[in-house]
This record gives structure tokens, sequence and C-alpha cells, in this order.
């Protein structure tokens, strides 16, 4: 880039600038406003240095660490920490479910932490979906695009990775509805809840080592929103 070491404060705000000038078609080109439309991607000089950065990030770190994982711990001690996790992060998902209405999978998620916080050892093993309970995921992002609002535009978050406002919304309520965040503040045990979401990125990365080395390795633009969308997935 010609600037060594970190990019100084200003250049950060000049790509902020620059993004919010994304040049808009002439509306009467109905071929070049759907295209416009589509991408739906104001921010994309800035998207693309956060995923630089989080590329970065991830090399130097994630990578490695979940590397170790894979190859360390055994795949039914992984399992068990999937499976753990998922159960942690059955009360959000009740929660969603019930908001969105959907009345028979809540049934289904509340039958899911009953069995597997009793049976399922603590949610260690996934009894429940052998009685036919099978997991499904909500979040509150879902639960208002349910409700008629739209995504808003593409943006990628530090860490976090490909998002969108509503999205990103969601997120933060999730948070609040994760009960480690309570349990914690309750008993001054902070680190329960970025425990638990670290311990979920590092075993969702390890699972798609492979995944993430071939989608690199066939993309023509790995910055691009799609690349950058499915690798998201395998560390969010």
């Amino acid at each position: 880039m010609g600037c060594p070491g970190i990019w100084p404060r200003g250049a950060v705000l000049l790509l902020w600038l620059l993004a919010g000038c994304a040049t808009m078609p002439d509306p009467r080109d109905e071929a070049a406003m759907a295209a416009y439309e589509e991408a739906n991607d104001p921010l994309e000089p800035l998207n693309r240095f956060v995923f630089e950065l989080n590329h970065f990030v991830d090399e130097m770190l994630v990578k490695p660490f979940a590397g170790y994982y894979h190859i360390a711990v055994p795949t039914i001690a992984k399992d068990a920490v999937r499976n753990v996790m998922r159960n942690l992060d059955t009360p959000s998902i009740l929660a969603n479910d019930l908001m969105q209405g959907q009345l028979d999978r809540a049934g289904d998620t509340a039958g899911r932490f009953l069995v597997n916080s009793t049976v399922g050892l603590g949610g260690m093993i996934d009894v429940a979906d052998r009685l036919g309970l099978s997991y499904h995921h909500e979040d509150f992002g879902q639960t208002l695009g349910v409700h008629g609002v739209g995504e808003g535009y593409y943006m990628v978050l530090p860490v976090l990775g490909p998002s969108n406002p509503r999205d990103s919304t969601g997120r933060l309520v999730d948070y609040a509805l994760n009960p480690l965040i309570w349990i914690g503040y309750v008993h001054n045990l902070n680190y329960l809840a970025p425990a638990q979401l670290t311990l979920e990125g590092l075993d969702a990365r390890a699972r798609n080592l492979r995944a993430v080395v071939d989608l690199q390795n066939g993309s023509v633009d790995f910055t691009s929103r799609s690349a950058a969308s499915i690798a998201s997935a395998g560390w969010t």
C-alpha cells in the first residue's frame, strides 16, 4: 500500500467517506439499476478493507488454533462440545421461536433442552435428536425478517464477518438473551459468555478448514460478497 505499519486514522475515515459515495446509475437504465440494487453494497471499499483485516486475523490466529483443535481433540469430544454449545443457545432459540409465532417449533426446542440437559448429561449427548426432536437455529435477525424488516445494506463486521443492519441488531439481542450473560453478572463470572462464543467460533472454524481452503483456491475474487459470506460460515 506504500504506508508502513498501521493505517492512520485519517485513511480509515477516508475509506468511510468514499464508501458512502457509491455512484447510483441513471434510474432510467433498468439493467444498471437492477445490478446496483442486487449488489446492495454501498460500503464496498470499507467492506473489502475489513474483510482483509478479518482474513489476516484468521490466518494468523484463528486458523492455527482451529487446526490444533481439529487434530488434538477426538471427534467424540468435538461433538460433545458442539452439543453443549447448542444446548446453551436454546433459550435464545426458544425466545425467537415464540416471537415468530412458531409454537410447534418452540415446543420442540423446549423438549430438546429438557431432554438434553438431563438425560443428555448437560447437553453433551444429543439424545433429543434420536427422539425426533431435531436441532434448528433461530436468531433475532430472522425474527425481524419474519415481521417484515428488510436486511438493509451489506456490511462486513470486524471479526464477526458478513452481516447487515438487521442481523447486526439481531446479534445484540441474541447476546442479551444468553443466560450466561446474566449468570456471569450475578456471580461475577463475566468471562462465561465470551468463552462460549469463542469456543463456538473455534469449533465451527475447525469443522470448515477444508471448505474455506477450497473456496479460497477456487475464487477469482476471494474478497467478493459471495466469497466472504461463504467463508464466514467457517468461523462465525
